[in-house]
């Protein structure tokens, strides 16, 4: 049964070639072997062993290094495997061969950075009040204003938010058109993304790349990002009803907000994680020694990255409601450690989520937990006897959370100029790339692999 699933998946894949019979004198059967092209160039062998007919090839690899960034995969490897009619084997996300694997993570990685990106540029967006400035919204886009009367008939409309009223009135035209510029640009790079991603999708379908599982998480995935365009109108649609109060500032609703930002992050680490996958299919493992300790360092590593997502998605609930402005003092509040006001909402509930005092002292209170875990990371993985590019990944997360705190910092003394607090989030978002990273390098290796691995490694 294995077996015809298997050689079915190679037939839609156009990967038949990859087939090999092995014959011999002693029976009348053979054995059918399936050599992993997409991981050649690591030169995959088959053992020359084989006496007889019917019996099974014996597993070999080779162990290679590839140089990133010039540390963090310096002494990466990954092996090439040879899978039979087992369940063992590794399951492969592209199987059409080494070219196709690189094409696949090059567009895979390239679409990260693009979400990378759109995260940075709606940072840029929210930080110059330029999320309002368009008062409509269609699926598949519309030409900006072209000519002068354009330009005075979409001003028109911005004058009837409340966001004009309350906050931008008597702004000039010229005034209007640099915010309205930025959530055009916000919208269109959205839009952009999707026809990267689209495109080389089917591409990779018709050529066969892709497999079953590959192709279904991916369109998971597209589905999230067409669904993004539709949370993004949601959110900017709160913030053009009226406010309850004159008195209170038109903005949208922190929970839309983190809504908003809560999704971009799934895509991307979804989309990160799927290209280290493809690019990557075996960790980093030349030791049973190795494997051991990379798994002391995950059952470590899994809280630590759920702390620093959750104080990423309680950075949107900050700018949702502006509590960066509130007390611009470190590490005191003010003139005290804790405000007054932290209980002045009912229910009590709402304090953690709109209260300003509360948010930014939640925000402050699990910054420096993270900050505070990943240190506690990185001293009790210091003696462990793991893989070289797992520890130069768990000094540069470390590193990466101190930038990030002092930028916060920065930020927050100096009242949030569009400079520091974009930056601030861009930070957020490299430290959950390296998070992502290190619980990707650690992940376990496939039973094969295992199986091939020395109790301890060779001196590198």
């Amino acid at each position: 049964m294995y077996r015809n699933q298997l050689v079915s998946l190679l037939k839609r894949n156009n990967a038949q070639k990859y087939f090999f019979s092995l014959s011999g004198s002693s029976s009348s059967s053979s054995t059918r072997v399936l050599v992993d092209p997409s991981l050649s160039a690591s030169r995959a062998f088959f053992s020359s062993s084989i006496s007889r007919l019917g019996s099974t090839a014996k597993r070999s690899f080779n162990g290679f290094h590839k140089s990133l960034h010039n540390q963090y995969f310096r002494h990466l490897s990954t092996t090439a495997s040879v899978c039979t009619e087992s369940k063992e084997g590794l399951k492969l996300l592209v199987t059409a061969g080494p070219q196709a694997q690189r094409l696949v993570g090059i567009w895979l990685f390239g679409s990260a950075a693009w979400v990378f990106s759109m995260v940075v540029l709606g940072g840029i967006t929210r930080l110059t009040r330029s999320g309002l400035s368009m008062t409509d919204w269609k699926f598949t886009g519309s030409l900006p204003p072209m000519n002068d009367e354009e330009w005075a008939r979409e001003f028109e409309k911005y004058k009837q938010s409340p966001e004009y009223k309350h906050v931008n009135k008597g702004m000039s035209v010229e005034d209007f058109k640099f915010i309205y510029w930025m959530e055009y640009a916000h919208r269109m790079w959205g839009r952009g993304l999707g026809i990267l991603f689209a495109l080389p999708f089917s591409y990779f379908l018709r050529k066969g790349y892709i497999t079953l599982r590959l192709g279904l998480r991916l369109s998971a995935l597209f589905a999230l990002g067409a669904g993004q365009g539709f949370i993004g109108w949601w959110m900017v649609k709160s913030g053009l009803e009226e406010p309850p109060s004159e008195y209170v500032e038109p903005r949208v609703s922190p929970y839309r907000l983190a809504a908003h930002l809560t999704s971009a992050f799934v895509i991307y680490s979804g989309l990160l994680w799927t290209a280290l996958s493809v690019v990557m299919p075996e960790p980093p493992a030349e030791s049973i020694a190795w494997v051991h300790g990379a798994a002391k360092v995950k059952r470590l590593a899994l809280p630590v990255s759920l702390l620093v997502g959750i104080t990423a998605i309680s950075g949107a609930f900050v700018a949702g409601n502006d509590a960066g402005r509130a007390y611009n003092t470190f590490p005191k509040m003010g003139d005290t450690w804790i405000p007054d006001d932290i209980f002045s909402m009912k229910p009590l509930i709402r304090n953690f989520f709109e209260n300003t005092s509360t948010v930014q002292l939640d925000h402050r209170i699990l910054a420096t937990a993270s900050l505070v875990s990943i240190g506690a990371l990185w001293f009790a993985t210091r003696k462990l006897d793991i893989h070289p590019a797992i520890r130069t990944l768990i000094g540069s997360v470390l590193g990466m959370a101190a930038v990030q705190v002092t930028i916060g910092i920065s930020t927050l003394l100096s009242y949030v100029p569009t400079s520091l607090g974009t930056a601030h989030q861009a930070g957020a978002l490299t430290l959950l790339t390296l998070m992502i990273l290190l619980n990707h390098t650690v992940r376990k290796p496939s039973l094969s692999l295992l199986k091939s691995l020395p109790s301890v490694a060779k001196t590198i």
